[in-house]
């Protein structure tokens, strides 16, 4: 088990007193599994994330990494937050390699690694390009492959497509799945999109209002034969938007 979260808690203090922002949070991430997390705004989603990442620490409860208690950040977890997040004055070259020279990892044997990645996705024409000369899309690419280049176990995403326009974020979500198949990269996605969770995942995670428990988890195992731009055409898709999305009514 890559991820096993048992009974979490987690209580902060805000300036107008403490917030329950996770209450007994029981869930777990298969070796290989793609996961994704939906919720009300605001419920603690990404809060999740920063616990798994060692960013914060629980309350009460463990979490576990790779069966080991997570107490500081893990260099087995990769983040990928909501926008690329391109330094703009370095190349691709330099902003996908920026991981290796923080961790001091910028070995020859890791270069290799990381041309090996932007060859196998389009990108090896553009190393010493700007992020302002390439699209959305593709600087999302160089966004996972700068993740990628620290060879994680874990990739952690925090809405890494909601500042895509709707047509692009499609076909990029649909690309960065397809990439992270191709790794056999552990995941787990937070999201607010009902139809990006169900064309990517395994299964999914809803979870309450603050403080947020587990309110149901969706096995999407009758989807899995099918790309996500294939599974929006399917019955069972439908069945289950408007299933989730009723666990999600905000007068809930």
């Amino acid at each position: 088990m890559m991820i096993d979260l048992r009974q979490v808690a987690l209580t902060y203090q805000a300036p107008d007193g403490e917030v329950e922002a996770l209450k007994d949070v029981t869930l777990s991430v298969e070796d290989g599994e793609f996961v994704s997390i939906i919720g009300p705004s605001g419920c603690g989603k990404s809060t999740l994330l920063a616990l798994i990442a060692g960013l914060e620490t629980p309350t009460a409860g463990t979490v576990m990494v790779d069966g080991e208690t997570v107490t500081v950040p893990s260099p087995k977890i990769g983040f990928m937050p909501q926008r690329d997040q391109l330094f703009p004055w370095r190349s691709i070259w330099g902003n996908v390699t920026l991981g290796l020279e923080l961790r001091r990892q910028n070995t020859p044997e890791r270069q290799a690694h990381v041309r090996t990645l932007l060859e196998r996705y389009g990108l090896d024409g553009f190393a010493h390009k700007q992020p302002a000369q390439l699209s959305g899309g593709m600087r999302q690419r160089c966004a996972l492959i700068r993740t990628l280049a620290t060879e994680p176990k874990i990739l952690l995403l925090d809405e890494p497509f909601s500042a895509l326009d709707h047509q692009t974020r499609l076909s990029v979500s649909a690309d960065i799945h397809r990439i992270i198949r191709q790794e056999g990269k552990t995941s787990l996605l937070v999201t607010h999109d009902i139809s990006e969770a169900i064309s990517l995942s395994d299964r999914i995670v809803v979870l309450s209002h603050r403080p947020a428990t587990v309110k149901s988890i969706h096995d999407l195992s009758v989807l899995h034969r099918y790309a996500p731009m294939e599974r929006r055409a399917q019955p069972e898709f439908q069945t289950l938007f408007h299933h989730i999305w009723k666990e999600l009514d905000i007068n809930d």
